[in-house]
């Protein structure tokens, strides 16, 4: 190893990626024109990292329009550093199309796959391989911006350990290897972690081996071993969110069924999936109609000014008690705001009058809700988020087959006005929900229903998916389970049986259990050695399992509440997770202002150390 200041960044998937792009913007005024190592470590190539990588199933999509999907700043990112202005999904894969780009390892992308990036438009949910050519663009473009001195190692193996002292260089030791990587500084940017099982999972398997079953813990859909799934036999499935979509698409069409004029034409491979989650239905739509007309007024009664009040009181904060009232009225204050602009007719107030009422109102009280009240007479234009989150709440059926037809009328009502501009205020709420977890973010740990129920509204699955789940209902390849499910081990029986407050005094029997879900993220249950090391020298932890982090620049928090100078953390697995794993152009994401602040902080501190015995740096 050279004698250049020297970073090593574990994880070189979107997050690690988006870090360098930042230090190449940063570092021709910040770093001068002094040497600096990066050194990359991850097992997968780099850009797509694990989740993105090329080598998956062509069948799997992203969750977000092409149109909808950046790794390059704007002016509306809030942050220090330059913007560097780039193209977002489509526009790249235009700028192939029309040979104002080219890609430098286009002779080995598969002709399939390169047709699909040619043939790729805005509106368009392309598939996950071709991301992950975006992706290694973007990464390849991000090392060539570099300047002259700063050069980029890539290691092709697994971060096990850190060690060092606070004060001297961090050794990075890599699985398999006797001699560690040193390190000035180090940046965790893993992504995703896989999870031991929590105690229940490790019944359920345990069961399951002892009765001859078949039971799938959380984990990613696309690294499981579905071929233990048999076909034509009940698989009960529970977890209805973005991994069951995944899970649906492999077990049908990557089992060579197919579909024709809307119908599910099965291949007699397909297992029948009994599918059933807390709510009973999937994620809602993603909305299919682009914004028209002027914004909401965002943030407007949760800022900067409310999330620095509530990290500066005394007792500790509680989402529901202290949080999630200022959380509706900012969605409240959305959704009408459109209501008024866009359709007039469906209100009897005018809009400033109504808005200053609002404004006024206890953001929990009555007068509020008295207020929507007179002023919206159709209940179907008021915005009530407690309904959305129990969509299936007191509805009751008397058999299985009696409630297939509802939960596909649901989803069609889903879909149609998803897909219907007369309800943009739908969209309206999706942008306050977006400004909400711009704010949120720097509150830390406010428990996991937040970050569901936001998955919920705002990151459901493609509608062409939806209308997927609709036909495999038709043709009984996939069964709908309802609300409150429960699951449990007969062990008289020797099956997996399900039922659900939907369907009262009714079961399910399987000799199959799916748990469609990904593990959360937890320094005490994690698989990652290496994070568990840093949690057992001292890392602090919330009490969900998220690694603590500095919210302003990333440094990992010891439980003495110190930031740690040397050492880094990016991504879903610490306080600062931000929502959706991409960007919206022109919506100021945190990611961009976390990767911003953490490079800018990196840098100075490299400066520092390349400066030291130099009479000449200033």
């Amino acid at each position: 190893m050279s004698g250049a200041p020297t970073l090593v960044v574990i994880g070189a998937g979107p997050r690690g990626t988006g870090l360098i792009e930042r230090i190449a913007a940063n570092a021709p005024d910040m770093y001068e024109s002094f040497p600096l190592d990066i050194h990359l470590v991850d097992p997968y190539p780099p850009g797509g990292g694990r989740i993105w990588r090329h080598d998956q199933s062509p069948l799997l999509w992203m969750n977000s329009m092409a149109q909808d999907v950046t790794m390059f700043t704007d002016d509306t990112v809030r942050q220090e550093g330059p913007i560097r202005p780039g193209p977002a999904l489509h526009t790249w894969a235009a700028d192939i199309r029309d040979g104002r780009l080219t890609l430098p390892d286009e002779t080995g992308i598969e002709a399939e796959l390169l047709a699909e990036i040619k043939a790729l438009t805005g509106s368009d949910f392309p598939s996950r391989r071709l991301q992950s050519v975006y992706l290694r663009w973007v990464y390849e473009q991000a090392v060539a911006a570099l300047p002259n001195g700063v050069t980029v190692h890539r290691h092709r193996g697994t971060a096990v350990r850190v060690t060092g002292s606070r004060e001297g260089r961090q050794r990075v030791w890599l699985e398999g290897d006797e001699r560690p990587l040193l390190a000035d500084l180090v940046v965790l940017t893993v992504g995703h972690l896989d999870a031991e099982p929590e105690p229940e999972q490790v019944e359920l398997t345990d069961f399951a081996a002892r009765r001859g079953l078949v039971h799938l813990p959380p984990g990613f859909t696309a690294d499981t071993d579905l071929t233990r799934l048999p076909a034509g036999e009940p698989v009960i499935v529970r977890g209805f969110g973005l991994a069951f979509v995944d899970l649906m698409v492999l077990l049908t069409e990557g089992r060579g069924g197919r579909y024709e004029n809307g119908e599910y034409m099965p291949s007699g491979k397909e297992p029948v999936l009994h599918i059933g989650s807390r709510r009973g239905v999937p994620y809602h739509s993603k909305i299919g109609y682009a914004w028209q007309g002027e914004r909401p007024p965002l943030p407007r009664f949760l800022g900067p000014d409310r999330t620095e009040a509530l990290l500066k009181t005394d007792e500790p904060v509680d989402f529901r008690r202290d949080v999630w009232p200022h959380v509706d009225k900012e969605l409240g204050h959305a959704h009408y705001h459109r209501l008024f602009t866009a359709h007039p007719e469906r209100t009897t107030a005018d809009w400033p009058d109504f808005e200053a009422k609002y404004a006024a109102a206890d953001p929990a009280g009555p007068e509020l809700r008295a207020l929507v009240a007179a002023a919206v007479p159709d209940p179907a234009d008021r915005l009530d988020l407690e309904a959305l989150d129990h969509p299936l709440e007191g509805v009751r059926h008397p058999s299985y087959d009696a409630l297939q037809q509802g939960v596909r009328d649901y989803i069609t009502a889903d879909l149609e006005r998803r897909h219907d501009p007369d309800h943009s205020p739908d969209l309206a709420v999706f942008l306050g929900l977006l400004s909400a977890y711009g704010q949120l973010i720097r509150l830390g740990d406010i428990g996991g229903w937040w970050h569901g129920f936001f998955s919920y509204l705002a990151s459901g699955p493609p509608g062409p998916r939806l209308h997927q789940l609709l036909a495999l209902s038709r043709a009984g390849v996939v069964r709908f389970l309802g609300a409150g499910m429960t699951v449990e081990a007969d062990e008289r029986h020797g099956v997996f049986r399900a039922g659900s407050a939907t369907v009262p005094g009714q079961r399910i029997e399987a000799r199959a259990l799916v748990e469609a879900r990904l593990p959360e993220p937890s320094l005490e249950r994690t698989r990652s050695p290496l994070l568990r090391k840093l949690y057992e020298d001292g890392a602090a932890a919330t009490d969900t399992g998220l690694l603590r982090v500095d919210p302003d620049d990333g440094r990992i928090l010891g439980r003495d509440g110190r930031p740690h100078p040397r050492r880094f953390a990016l991504g879903p697995f610490t306080t600062a997770r931000a929502g959706g794993a991409f960007t919206r152009p022109r919506t100021g994401n945190p990611a961009f202002r976390q990767n911003d602040a953490t490079a800018r902080t990196a840098l100075a501190f490299l400066r520092d150390r390349a400066c030291s015995g130099d009479p000449c740096c200033v």
